[in-house]
């Protein structure tokens, strides 16, 4: 008895059909891909087939915005009002996550910040889930305690296995496959309770234009930096380029550097976080990391930069 060819072999074919046979994914085909592979309908060898070649071709913008439009039509979330979208998938290894002190700051200023990430899938990082607890940053299971940690503390984090299991398990995959998925690039741009701006932070500078495009496809205001250790965190002592997007179209702003160049962290004590918030510590290089993140949040709500990064440093003082 002839077996019928799975449906979902098609998009693994057009991906992998040899040097000359093989293409990129159409939106609309990227679309349906990822709604199968959210509603459970691939198996698992489609699965980690699909997954690295997309990793070897790289993915484009059309095939992210694609995934995401499927993400988005799946998210069972309540109308949730909130400002800034960040995303927070890499870790740190080079320095302490001072933008959770930046979220901090944002979020008491006013600023409601919701916080997600893909949990602690690659050794030797610093998460932002590791710090939860001991910076007071709520750590929601439902969407129902993300809206009440936003209306009492203007910040919530809920983790992408709480409201995406599927594609939290394509994370997991990074340590069986030994390669980091397209998802990684993904989940940045999800923004599950559409945020009035979407903060991407990124390490590969290649990475940078593709997901401002995939943004402009999708229509979302947002800004993508290319961020310490790829996390939303700007590094103060090097100049940056600024890639956003607002109302469909795309723009770039230089960013300077504040500070001379420094070096690597000798530790990454977490209770050092804690000090200098709470002004016990002194570190150069976290308050100018700190302010910087403080005003890109703020130029992501529409300040202008000189602006944004005055305020930031009111915004600081006054934690």
């Amino acid at each position: 008895m002839t077996q019928h060819e799975h449906p979902f072999a098609t998009y693994i074919r057009i991906l992998g059909k040899g040097q000359k046979g093989s293409r990129g994914l159409t939106r609309a085909e990227a679309y349906t891909a990822m709604g199968m592979l959210l509603d459970g309908k691939i198996e698992d060898t489609q699965l980690g087939a699909f997954l690295m070649l997309l990793r070897f071709k790289e993915e484009t913008a059309e095939e992210l915005a694609g995934f995401a439009q499927a993400v988005q039509k799946r998210v069972q979330a309540p109308k949730i009002q909130v400002d800034l979208d960040w995303p927070s998938y890499a870790g740190k290894k080079r320095q302490l996550p001072w933008y959770l002190l930046a979220i901090k700051a944002l979020a008491q200023s006013g600023v409601r910040v919701f916080i997600h990430g893909g949990g602690q899938h690659t050794d030797g990082r610093l998460y932002t889930e590791d710090l939860l607890e001991t910076l007071g940053i709520p750590h929601c299971n439902s969407w129902y305690e993300v809206s009440q940690a936003l209306d009492k503390q203007n910040v919530a984090y809920m983790g992408l296995g709480q409201w995406m299991p599927r594609l939290q398990r394509c994370i997991e995959l990074r340590n069986t496959l030994g390669l980091r998925s397209p998802v990684h690039s993904l989940a940045r741009l999800l923004n599950p309770l559409q945020a009035h701006c979407v903060l991407q932070g990124i390490f590969h500078p290649n990475y940078q234009p593709i997901q401002q495009q995939a943004n402009v496809l999708l229509g979302q205001r947002s800004l993508v930096i290319k961020g310490d250790g790829g996390e939303i965190e700007v590094r103060p002592d090097a100049t940056g380029t600024l890639m956003g997007a607002t109302d469909g179209q795309a723009w770039d702003e230089e960013w300077p550097a504040q500070i001379a160049r420094q070096v690597k962290a000798p530790t990454l004590e977490p209770q050092r976080l804690l000090a200098l918030w709470q002004g016990q510590d002194n570190d150069i290089y976290g308050e100018q990391a700190i302010i910087a993140t403080i005003a890109l949040g703020l130029r992501g709500l529409g300040q202008k930069r000189d602006e944004a990064f005055a305020q930031a440093q009111k915004i600081w003082q006054a934690r």
